[in-house]
């Protein structure tokens, strides 16, 4: 009998060891997801060193919220250089500036709404209705560009809506898209899948994604993903 309640109490510790392990397993993994940035593929990076001098666009869209909140209490938003930028806005600058591509932001003609919940709300309200939010903006020259880098925060585990028109009005083939975003844990969800259903005809890179927190500081893994696809 008492062999037994040995036997039964050493496998409930074995059990209690091998469930705290898994437990911190699990959240070094969750940890290292909303940092870990998508890589690109030894084929995609010798297409950018065979294509030569390619002359980029650096688009993006970014609502920064203006609730009074920052980019280090988890928000949409970084001051760089005295100026309230979206947090994909500030890493497409930096994308734009460390490659020479011009930028171009994707504006739609209805504003959404600066504070957190009502942003959150209206983007579920598009999601679940399919929307395609008008743009107020359009690319006038894209046949001038090989390489398009495409910035956009996660929202709701899928692009903004707006990315939707934006795939809808243009026709990509033969180009390279290079996607990267802004998140608050999901990385790019799907939207890598989604560009390339999209854009059939255009090379669609794995990309590059940034935990929300941590934008304000990701200027040097930035520069060094650009390096590692080749375009700095």
């Amino acid at each position: 009998m008492k062999k037994g309640i040995i036997t039964a109490g050493i496998l409930a510790i074995i059990a209690c060891a091998v469930t705290a392990y898994c437990w911190a397993a699990g959240h070094e993994n969750i940890s290292k997801e909303t940092t870990v940035t998508e890589t690109a593929s030894k084929q995609q990076i010798e297409s950018v060193a065979n294509a030569g001098n390619r002359k980029s666009l650096v688009v993006y869209f970014s609502v920064p919220e203006t609730d009074g909140v920052d980019a280090s209490s988890g928000a949409s938003r970084v001051l760089f250089g005295g100026k309230v930028m979206g947090s994909t806005q500030y890493v497409a600058t930096i994308i734009s500036e460390a490659t020479g591509g011009d930028l171009f932001e994707i504006k739609t003609v209805h504003a959404y709404p600066g504070s957190h919940k009502a942003l959150i709300d209206t983007a579920k309200v598009e999601i679940d209705n399919n929307a395609r939010p008008r743009l107020a903006t359009h690319i006038e020259n894209l046949k001038d560009y090989d390489m398009v880098f495409v910035g956009f925060p996660n929202w709701w585990y899928d692009m903004p809506m707006p990315l939707y028109t934006f795939f809808d009005e243009y026709d990509f083939s033969g180009k390279i898209i290079v996607p990267f975003c802004t998140h608050g844990g999901s990385r790019f969800s799907d939207a890598i899948k989604t560009i390339r259903e999209l854009e059939k005809g255009a090379t669609v890179f794995d990309g590059y994604a940034i935990a929300r927190d941590r934008v304000a500081d990701s200027k040097a893994g930035v520069l060094k993903w650009l390096e590692k696809i080749g375009m700095k």
